[in-house]
């Protein structure tokens, strides 16, 4: 079987944050999504949360106008948001779990709890009758991808989060965790993804692993381009990805 060709998408979200931390017109990130490409990102993801505390309505709908990569839009299981999805018809949705008090996505679905689970399943069927791309973010365990596989979603993106904060053996055990459960979701013939507190520091193990195709990735990346612009901070990590997928 040939090897499986990694994609980068930028997540640009927290353009967003700075912009709406003081209720402005700036910075962009339909702007940022330009320079962003111009990195060499091959694709871009924005999530639409139901409190909208960055990404606004407008946001995407001109993202899906003028990005020359497609748009992996998040968004929860929420039947309004679910609504603009299905008119908007980005590439792929990737549906995640949301709660108002948290500072950012704490982990994967939890496919378990009969609630969650019905309503992810109705938020699929309309996506994928809509012809979208669907995806579930869930943490790296058989079980929730195997939930995944029996709601017939597209793909999965495993949660990276606790492997990001491990450190030393800890580290090793989480990534172990991500590969085993990277070659089952493989295996279940679904289409795997990851994303979560990936960093230029951390990224390359994640990136190594064959049975990936696609990595989100967005504070760390935001964080560089303050420093450095946004062109230069996604060329760096779409390097460090490509040598890692090299070796």
């Amino acid at each position: 079987m040939p090897p499986i060709e990694m994609r980068v998408y930028v997540n640009i979200d927290h353009v967003a944050t700075v912009r709406q931390a003081r209720r402005t017109d700036e910075p962009d990130p339909v702007r940022a999504a330009v320079l962003a490409e111009l990195g060499g990102a091959d694709g871009l993801t924005v999530h639409l949360r139901e409190d909208r505390r960055h990404v606004q309505d407008r946001d995407v709908d001109l993202l899906l106008q003028t990005a020359r990569t497609p748009i992996n839009l998040e968004l929860a299981a929420s039947s309004d948001i679910v609504d603009l999805a299905c008119a908007w018809r980005p590439a792929q949705a990737t549906l995640v779990p949301e709660r108002r008090e948290e500072v950012t996505t704490e982990g994967g679905l939890s496919l378990s709890d009969e609630a969650q689970r019905s309503a992810t399943h109705e938020a699929l069927k309309r996506l994928s009758e809509a012809g979208i791309r669907t995806s579930l973010f869930v943490d790296p365990d058989a079980d929730a991808i195997h939930a995944s596989s029996d709601l017939g979603v597209d793909a999965v993106e495993l949660h990276t989060g606790e492997y990001a904060n491990a450190r030393g053996a800890g580290r090793e055990a989480q990534l172990d965790r991500l590969v085993e459960a990277a070659r089952e979701a493989r295996s279940c013939g679904l289409a795997v993804h990851a994303g979560h507190g990936l960093t230029y520091e951390n990224v390359a193990p994640v990136a190594a692993i064959e049975e990936i195709e696609e990595l989100n990735i967005g504070h760390s990346i935001v964080s560089r381009a303050v420093l450095v612009g946004m062109e230069r901070a996604v060329r760096d990590m779409v390097g460090a990805v490509r040598r890692a997928r090299a070796r």
